[in-house]
């Protein structure tokens, strides 16, 4: 289950979906959704057109590497 959590910069960091600057949302790998941007993720359907931007949006999350 994801956490959410609410960043210690006063400035926010930037949601990879909706691209502006939000205080709180989650990290996933080294990527940040803002809790709107979450929310809307989880309700919209998969026949809604939003589905797809949602899609791209998420493509540019980037699986970090681990080096052993």
């Amino acid at each position: 289950m994801l956490e959410t959590t609410t960043t210690e910069k006063t400035a926010g960091e930037t949601c990879v979906v909706c691209e502006c600057r939000k205080t709180s949302g989650i990290h996933i790998y080294t990527s940040f959704i803002c809790e709107e941007c979450e929310r809307e993720i989880i309700t919209t359907d998969t026949k809604d057109e939003r589905y797809k931007y949602y899609l791209k949006q998420l493509k540019k999350i980037t699986h970090p590497e681990i080096f052993s």
